[in-house]
């Protein structure tokens, strides 16, 4: 029996609430109806995804795969539409996605050269939507910074590059060539991949600049987003022991385009070198 898409979107929308009637209002439907689909996809299965008990709404282990495979399919099929409703509209476009400090332009004035039919646009993405941006397809590849989750996805390393500090212009290491880890021991710093209960969420490298100039904490970013964004109450300072940072394309798995391998050809050809 091929898997319905809709009662998956509704299975979705109870695994990430863990509660029916807040799930019901979310997808616009009454929740007795939420219940009998979700028991007719448990059927199609042959697996319960739930716990129901006087406790509330657990997950079980069938349901917790199903959550980690929905998301990326859903995406996809998102992503179908997408690039189907540009297909009625006419011409033919990539959009290129990219992190902060990734310069594109070669790479897009090679492949437009190459593609002069061909709409190409760039589009910036963030540490936190890098992924389901490719997937759901409002980007078609994307220039990627580890961390990366990989699932549903095709990854092609281009190249690394160092990590700098990112310090308010009067910190106590602001004047120094270089710098440690060691150095940076004790040390306040933001935190966005792993907020805390509380937190305010940092995205972009501007929000990032208005903490560290607040002095409230520090953070390392890579040498091509120091090298372009400046201002004067920020210093960077290369930390020599540092990890580098390493960029990436990425795209759908199993999108197969011509367009998307012929612009994954032309930023290999530009890309920086370590």
């Amino acid at each position: 029996m091929d898997l319905d898409l809709r009662k998956v979107r509704y299975f979705v929308a109870v695994a990430e609430l863990l509660h029916f009637g807040r799930a019901a209002e979310r997808l616009h439907i009454a929740q007795p109806v939420l219940s009998r689909q979700i028991r007719a996809l448990e059927k199609d299965l042959g697996a319960d995804l739930f716990v129901r008990d006087s406790h509330g709404v657990t997950l079980t282990d069938a349901g917790h795969q199903l959550l980690d495979d929905a998301r990326p399919l859903l995406a996809g099929a998102d992503a179908v539409r997408r690039r189907v409703l540009q297909a009625v509209r006419g011409r033919r476009r990539l959009v290129v996605g990219f992190r902060a400090g990734v310069v594109v332009t070669g790479a897009l004035r090679a492949f437009t050269a190459a593609h002069p039919d061909i709409e190409a646009n760039a589009r910036r993405v963030e540490w936190d939507d890098q992924e389901q941006l490719i997937l759901d397809g409002t980007v078609d590849i994307a220039y990627v910074r580890r961390p990366v989750r990989q699932d549903g996805l095709e990854l092609r390393p281009l190249y690394s590059e160092p990590r700098v500090a990112m310090l308010p212009d009067r910190h106590r290491l602001a004047g120094k060539q270089e710098i440690s880890l060691a150095d940076l021991d004790g040390e306040q710093w933001l935190r966005y991949n792993d907020p805390r209960p509380g937190d305010l969420p940092l995205r972009t490298i501007e929000e990032k600049f208005e903490c560290v100039a607040a002095g409230t904490a520090i953070t390392m970013v890579p040498r091509s987003a120091a090298e372009q964004y400046s201002r004067p109450d920020i210093v960077y300072v290369p930390v020599v022991d540092a990890e580098p940072d390493q960029v990436l394309l990425a795209w759908a798995v199993g999108r197969h385009s011509p367009l998307v391998a012929a612009f994954a050809e032309a930023a290999a050809g530009v890309a920086m070198p370590d």
